[in-house]
């Protein structure tokens, strides 16, 4: 009975889980007509016609390479301050490393929701507006918080035998974190990345606030031009979620490994 039970809970699992996800796939092959009319069947013709459309008369390319330079820096900032304040955190087992690691974690419970009209204010002051480099500097001190609780807890795992014995053969604190915090840290690094590059690849709300121009769209927000009004265009959206999809799923099949072990870092000991 158990099993039975068992089987029959995960086919439903699996079957809201895929459900959405064929519709998706399907439609991006579809017509308006087919996708309102049979949602559920498969395309009657097998066409690549909406991801021309896509690509040369939408010209998606734009927002894509928007969404890939943004995320990619704002990553990759966000993982070298992170590293070395998490890195400086762990290693300062001090009243000083507690209170700068409650501080940090204190970022957490701030809804980035909650700041968007000083947020605005401020970036229309600094002549960010409708810039690459604002969405950079914001997706970086949002997701500087949570990297950062991420990593501090990894590297104080680390043994410290490694470190005063480093210490003791002449390396400075940033040789130390150079030549043996980093490539100690790569799982984690690994994982962070991983989580940090979803969360700005789909983020919405501050490429919305601060931008206007077309030519500074990221990706999702030139996905609102397929809804309108009166009408919404659907084989094109979920043309372009498939195409957002890619850099996603590509970026983990590379780092599986690292994702995997950040995962379960320091989940033995021994």
């Amino acid at each position: 009975m158990y099993k039975v039970l068992r089987a029959s809970s995960l086919t439903i699992y699996a079957t809201i889980v895929l459900l959405p996800c064929m519709i998706v796939i399907t439609g991006a092959f579809k017509t308006d007509f087919e996708i309102y009319t049979k949602p559920l069947s498969l395309p009657a013709v097998w066409s690549f016609d909406n991801f021309r459309k896509l690509f040369v008369e939408s010209n998606i390319a734009t927002p894509f390479m928007n969404s890939v330079i943004v995320s990619g820096f704002s990553v990759f900032f966000t993982l070298l301050f992170a590293s070395l304040a998490a890195y400086a955190i762990s290693r300062l087992m001090t009243l000083t490393g507690r209170v700068l690691f409650l501080l940090f974690s204190l970022g957490l419970a701030i809804p980035g929701q909650v700041n968007i009209v000083p947020i605005y204010q401020l970036f229309n002051q600094l002549g960010l507006l409708n810039s690459l480099n604002g969405l950079i500097l914001i997706n970086i001190s949002t997701t500087l918080p949570i990297s950062i609780f991420i990593l501090t807890s990894f590297f104080r795992e680390l043994p410290k035998e490694m470190f005063e014995v480093s210490s003791i053969d002449g390396a400075g604190p940033f040789r130390v974190y150079r030549s043996i915090a980093l490539p100690l840290s790569r799982p984690a690094m690994g994982a962070t990345s991983i989580f940090l590059f979803v969360i700005n690849w789909n983020d919405l709300l501050y490429p919305l606030l601060l931008v206007t121009q077309s030519d500074k769209k990221t990706l999702p927000l030139a996905m609102l031009d397929y809804k309108g009004e009166y009408f919404t265009n659907f084989n094109m959206i979920f043309t372009a979620v498939i195409v957002a999809s890619v850099p996603m799923v590509i970026m983990y099949l590379f780092m599986q490994r690292s994702f995997v072990a950040g995962l379960t870092a320091g989940a033995v000991k021994g």
